[in-house]
């Protein structure tokens, strides 16, 4: 390297780490995320991609640009409420709060009058029995499929567990209920058929190696036409008289009836129609973490309770503290998405459209995450190209829209208000994008 070399001027990786911005930081973000940040604007100005004296601003922007984590923030115009592959449920700001005190220390399981170990979550569980008065008791677990496998485990380890034929789901990326069933140590045992499942068929299976009787919401399917199924309230009446447990598996976490989810079982009409147990969702129609629910009688809670596994699948303090916010703050994004008013969507796309010179178009959205399946959300979408749908994605913020009938569908139902305009930015980006392709590919 001659004395003239301009790469002379680079600073020195000493005099960078020194500048207060890059030393505050590393206390942020870590001593070796800083370093590589630092010798990444060092390699670009020795490959004359930037300037020697560029250096160290080019430092300062990649520290102000860098992320804590991969995930990416999303705008969700797809008009699917609570999208798995998005997360779910998004937090109410109460419950991003709670998540800012419980990340430090927190009396998550201690007395702090006395100074004695307390029972873990209490006041989770306190929010969850005055959500739902209906319930004895409560347990709240990591998620919902923790929750059937606990409560499969304690229930019928080495015994059976019956279960109609026509409620054997397959929940997201695979799992099978007869797979998480068998993984408990029970033995599954189909009654009735796919379609039609009879009181008698229960009565019939039911015997002394019989552990407990399972009752499914198969939330993401409906079967029509020629069907039957025993209603809780009948299932009850059997289990009682055999004294046999009876376990009810909602699925969404839906606390009381929603009239605009007709057929869509809720935690409270269950239990007040018998079940011992019932088992759902945190982060779907409840609006809260990843959690599992239980809910039911004192005994059936406290079994579930005292067993080893339950150790294995609790909660943590960031769910509790997520879950006891969302229940005891008022509605929930899901609930104002579900619950959108059609006119003020309207009016919304309407703008959104006028700015992007674009139309409007009728759109119906889905509640997802397996809940109420087949229900339309009537709503509007703003139509744009279809090539637009990839620049949404991989801008900056990133928008999902919908791609449908070889268009790009921008629903405005689960995007919060004060988001408009920066999707109106987005879109603007995008369709810039596709014009800028277009001349580029013009000889």
């Amino acid at each position: 390297m001659s004395e003239d070399d301009p790469r002379r001027r680079i600073p020195r990786t000493d005099q960078l780490l020194a500048l207060p911005p890059v030393a505050a930081a590393r206390l942020r973000l870590g001593d070796h995320v800083v370093r590589g940040l630092v010798t990444g604007a060092q390699q670009r100005a020795r490959q004359g991609e930037i300037e020697p004296d560029e250096v160290a601003a080019a430092v300062l922007d990649s520290l102000t640009a860098h992320r804590p984590t991969a995930l990416r923030p999303v705008l969700n115009a797809t008009g699917v409420v609570v999208h798995t592959n998005l997360g779910r449920a998004p937090l109410s700001e109460s419950a991003i709060d709670a998540l800012v005190i419980a990340a430090g220390y927190v009396d998550v399981e201690l007395d702090l009058t006395s100074g004695a170990r307390s029972r873990r979550g209490a006041a989770a569980r306190a929010a969850l029995l005055t959500a739902c008065p209906a319930a004895e008791d409560g347990l709240i677990v990591n998620n919902g499929a923790a929750a059937l496998v606990l409560a499969t485990t304690a229930f019928a380890a080495g015994r059976e567990v019956l279960v109609s034929r026509g409620e054997l789901i397959e929940i997201g990326a695979g799992f099978r209920l007869p797979e998480l069933i068998a993984s408990t140590g029970a033995r599954l045992r189909e009654v009735g058929s796919t379609n039609r499942t009879h009181l008698r068929d229960y009565a019939d299976a039911i015997g002394p190696d019989t552990g407990c009787v399972l009752k499914v919401h198969p939330s993401n399917f409906r079967i029509d036409g020629f069907t039957a199924a025993v209603d809780i309230a009948e299932l009850s009446a059997l289990t009682a008289d055999r004294g046999v447990p009876f376990l009810v598996d909602v699925g969404s976490g839906l606390l009381a009836p929603d009239p605009s989810l007709p057929d869509e079982p809720d935690i409270g009409t269950a239990l007040t129609a018998g079940a011992d147990l019932v088992i759902a969702s945190g982060d779907k129609l409840l609006g809260g973490p990843q959690a599992g629910v239980l809910l039911g009688r004192s005994a059936a809670v406290t079994k579930l309770a005292r067993h080893p596994l339950a150790r294995a699948v609790r909660a943590d303090k960031l769910a509790l503290a997520a879950l006891e916010a969302t229940l005891s703050a008022g509605q929930t994004p899901v609930g104002r998405a579900l619950h959108a008013d059609p006119g003020r969507l309207r009016a919304r796309a309407d703008r959104l459209a006028a700015e992007l010179g674009a139309e409007v178009i009728a759109h119906e959205g889905r509640v997802g995450g397996g809940g109420a399946p087949g229900v339309p959300l009537h709503g509007w979408a703003v139509r744009l190209p279809e090539a637009a749908a990839a620049l949404l994605r991989t801008g900056d913020p990133a928008v999902l829209p919908r791609v449908h009938d070889g268009a790009c569908l921008l629903d405005l139902r689960c995007v919060p208000e004060s988001d408009d305009q920066v999707l109106v930015a987005a879109a603007r980006t995008a369709l810039s994008g596709l014009v800028d392709d277009e001349h580029r590919r013009v000889p």
